[in-house]
């Protein structure tokens, strides 16, 4: 990003949910969240942990994890912030087009 002449700061501890990456001039912060954690596809997700081992710990942590992100995301944007957030598999699957996907 840098040949590209844009400023960024990775793993900004000083903001809420401590985003991967800021573009302090633009006002954008970027956060790289794991499917499992922080619950993509959320619904089949539930299904297939409330199968699993400790089931109402993990059903209760990732809920808590989807609750936070959104509150987090709220009290960012009511600060000026624009939110981006990228799934871990589709950086995973295809870096490229999930950068492209940056593009604004």
């Amino acid at each position: 990003m840098s040949r590209l002449g844009l400023l960024y700061r990775a793993n900004v501890d000083t903001l809420p949910g401590k985003p991967d990456i800021m573009f302090d001039d633009a006002r954008i912060l970027v956060f790289c969240d794991g499917d499992f954690w922080h619950g993509r596809h959320w619904p089949r997700l539930k299904r297939a942990l409330a199968c699993r081992a400790n089931a109402s710990y993990w059903i209760a942590k990732i809920e808590y994890n989807r609750t936070r992100d959104a509150r987090t995301r709220r009290y960012l944007r009511r600060q000026g912030w624009l939110v981006v957030r990228l799934w871990e598999s589709d950086i995973r699957t295809n870096p490229a087009a999930t950068a492209e996907s940056l593009k604004m």
